[in-house]
């Protein structure tokens, strides 16, 4: 069974969406960027979304304790950490009072990096995303599913695996056969605008990923 996560919401109808249409997930953007939120407008965009899902937010190179402060303002659950972070990163940000912490692994074609398996290891979750030299996320760049498929079967431990990088409605369902993710992430994939959620394709990515299951 594969979790969505519809990450980068700007607004409380596409929060109140997402966690209509079954996304297990709800993510906000700190780390810059053109959806970048205030912890209070986050808390206030996923304040529309009822119970349940988990709220994630996503940050660049902030302190421990500037992501701890974050996460209480916004009422978050998860920290995902998405600057190449380490796993001495995650255990900070873990030790600075934050619950969860998932660590985004951003590849460039299909080389994984050599620390990979330690943040198997330290973190909640690994995201696999694409690397994009003009932003963190969100830039629809697709990652190179095919070329990473075997070195991530080989690197994989028993920390969930996330898998982000320009999925769509019409892709998500190759990338869960070749990569067989427990969590789906889209952002720019389901969107009419960076920020401005398409519930249509919203709604067409979840029954994707059901199909795929």
């Amino acid at each position: 069974m594969v979790d969505v996560k519809f990450c980068g919401l700007t607004r409380p109808e596409d929060a109140a969406a997402a966690a209509e249409y079954g996304a297990r997930w709800l993510g906000v953007i700190f780390a810059g960027g053109p959806r970048r939120l205030e912890p209070a407008r986050a808390r206030e965009v996923l304040a529309a979304a009822p119970a349940g899902a988990g709220r994630v937010g996503v940050f660049g190179s902030a302190a421990p304790d500037e992501i701890a402060r974050v996460m209480d303002a916004a009422r978050l659950d998860v920290a995902q950490l998405h600057a190449d972070p380490s796993a001495e990163d995650v255990r900070a940000v873990r030790e600075a009072g934050v619950g969860l912490v998932w660590a985004v692994v951003r590849v460039a074609g299909s080389a994984l990096p050599e620390h990979i398996g330690e943040l198997f290891d330290a973190a909640d979750a690994v995201v696999l995303d694409a690397r994009a030299e003009s932003g963190l996320g969100g830039t629809g760049r697709t990652l190179d599913w095919a070329g990473v498929r075997d070195s991530v079967a080989r690197v994989r431990g028993a920390a969930p695996l996330v898998l982000a990088g320009g999925l769509t409605p019409e892709r998500v369902g190759e990338g869960i056969a070749l990569i067989a993710p427990r969590i789906v992430d889209v952002s720019s994939g389901v969107e009419s605008a960076p920020g401005v959620k398409d519930h249509a394709r919203m709604r067409a990515f979840v029954a994707a990923v059901a199909a795929a299951r």
